[in-house]
């Protein structure tokens, strides 16, 4: 079974790799919208895989450093696409919430990313 916790993170970057005169290459920010999903079974006793305030309180110190900030001045961010800030959240929040199995990144209200961690995106 799976369930999702859904953040909002407000922040501003540029994309210092794409082609001359590309949009993106341009300061702007996004209101992104990041899923974190938890996979695994309801406990006997509980009825739930994972209590939702768990899932907030393990996302929170990533969550304080994205929010509000120049996504470009953050290590391991200087190239901020969608793709790579999934894959750095999930680096950071697998060791502290072990039953992570997916990071969802939407960047607009049409675009995103979607990813499950290394073995999944083979």
């Amino acid at each position: 079974m799976d369930i999702f916790k859904v953040f909002n993170i407000e922040a501003a970057h540029r994309l210092p790799n794409v082609p001359a005169g590309h949009k993106c290459s341009r300061l702007h920010g996004h209101s992104f919208r990041v899923e974190i999903h938890v996979s695994g079974e309801p406990g006997a006793d509980t009825g739930w895989v994972m209590d939702f305030a768990d899932v907030k309180a393990a996302f929170a110190p990533i969550y304080d450093q994205l929010d509000h900030h120049y996504l470009n001045d953050i290590e391991g961010l200087d190239n901020p696409t969608s793709e790579r800030l999934s894959i750095w959240i999930w680096d950071r929040l697998k060791p502290a919430l072990p039953l992570l199995s997916e990071v969802v990144v939407h960047e607009t209200c049409t675009s995103g990313c979607r990813y499950r961690g290394p073995s999944a995106a083979r």
